[in-house]
């Protein structure tokens, strides 16, 4: 069995070293779990409670509801540690779910599962990790740290998370690691069988954890109660084509559920929050060839190139990563000039900048840069 800790960054903590070890309650933290037993570590099962008590709203294909946690403690229990649940709900509620609904409210489509990461987990969870004297916090996450001070992708490519983690700071990086970075989900998945893990066939989560089954709208109109209101959707020309019932309720590159019909297919272009209106368009006014970042996170070598500099982005988790050229504009902003024009960027979604496999930074998409 390979090393689990350390397997390319050289930070691996001596042979009984404690370790905490986030348990979600799926099947990729808890092989994490039976791995770092089975290695020799001290381990203490951690998994945050972020937004709901017991398994009323549990379903499958979702993450972080109440079934998860019972599922934590059984495999905790089954590989013989300690298992502790850490109530997070109102952190979780300000940094995360609140942040999501506001991101929406201003034509933005956020990314909640990286604000997490961003705040809960790698700045709360990693200080209980070191109240408690870990050496180190192990998450499930299908990313490589090399050399204790870069973040890379993946090894398979279909599962690599790298993209979700862009926040990650060098000193964060000092006390992470990522077991399942050099692992394929099939042989998650074997090793799952091999430990008896009772979450071994546990569906992957899908959702994002506080929005049951995509239903995102009555989630923020619960949220912000008649915070969003209807409005015009106008063409690119201005003209009045049709009425909406809340900006909430679109997204960039969106065709569907328009309600409006014309000569050509129309998407969603631009969402403009100030006067709650949705522009709409053909498909080629979705083309975007260069956008701005904010809140940019550098973790290449060096301070942020002033100079263009060749790379490959990504646009969003699920998007080939495309060539492009990027420098720092200051004050935390950047410029990405895309190789070739690509469809449907949306404000608030991460841009997360690539050398090869290599994680160099990432920041927000701004608003005023998008398509229309």
């Amino acid at each position: 069995m390979a090393t689990v800790l350390g397997i390319t960054d050289g930070n691996k903590p001596p042979t009984g070293a404690r370790v905490v070890c986030a348990m979600s309650g799926g099947v990729d933290s808890s092989v994490c779990a039976a791995l770092l037993v089975e290695e020799g570590y001290e381990v203490i099962g951690v998994t945050m409670q972020l937004y709901d008590h017991g398994e009323a709203i549990s379903r499958p294909g979702s993450c972080c509801a109440g079934r998860d946690i019972a599922d934590a403690g059984r495999v905790a229990d089954a590989i013989g540690i300690p298992h502790y649940v850490l109530n997070f709900e109102k952190r979780f509620r300000e940094a995360v779910i609140d942040d999501f609904a506001d991101a929406y409210l201003a034509g933005e489509t956020p990314n909640p599962c990286i604000r997490c990461n961003q705040t809960v987990k790698f700045i709360d969870l990693l200080g209980k990790a070191d109240e408690l004297g870990a050496a180190a916090l192990v998450t499930g996450h299908y990313a490589r740290l090399v050399n204790g001070s870069e973040l890379h992708a993946g090894a398979d490519v279909a599962r690599d998370q790298s993209y979700f983690l862009f926040t990650v700071t060098r000193g964060q990086m000092r006390k992470l690691h990522f077991p399942l970075g050099a692992m394929s989900k099939d042989e998650t998945r074997a090793l799952a069988r091999r430990f008896a893990l009772p979450v071994a066939a546990k569906p992957d989560s899908q959702d994002i954890c506080f929005v049951p089954e995509g239903a995102y709208a009555e989630v923020l109109e619960k949220l912000r109660p008649g915070a969003s209101g209807p409005g015009p959707i106008i063409d690119q020309k201005g003209a009045v084509i049709g009425r909406h019932r809340g900006i909430i309720n679109y997204t960039i590159g969106q065709r569907r559920g328009l309600g409006i019909a014309g000569k050509r297919p129309l998407y969603v272009v631009r969402l403009d929050p100030e006067t709650a209106t949705v522009v709409v368009g053909p498909k080629e006014a979705l083309l975007l060839d260069r956008l701005t970042i904010r809140d940019l996170n550098w973790l290449g070598d060096g301070d942020p190139p002033m100079d263009p500099v060749k790379v490959t982005v990504k646009l969003r988790s699920t998007t080939p990563a495309a060539a492009a050229v990027v420098r720092s504009l200051g004050n935390g902003k950047a410029e990405v000039v895309l190789g070739e024009s690509q469809p449907g960027v949306a404000p608030g979604q991460a841009c997360v900048i690539y050398s090869g496999a290599r994680v160099l930074g990432g920041g927000w998409i701004r608003r005023e840069e998008t398509a229309g």
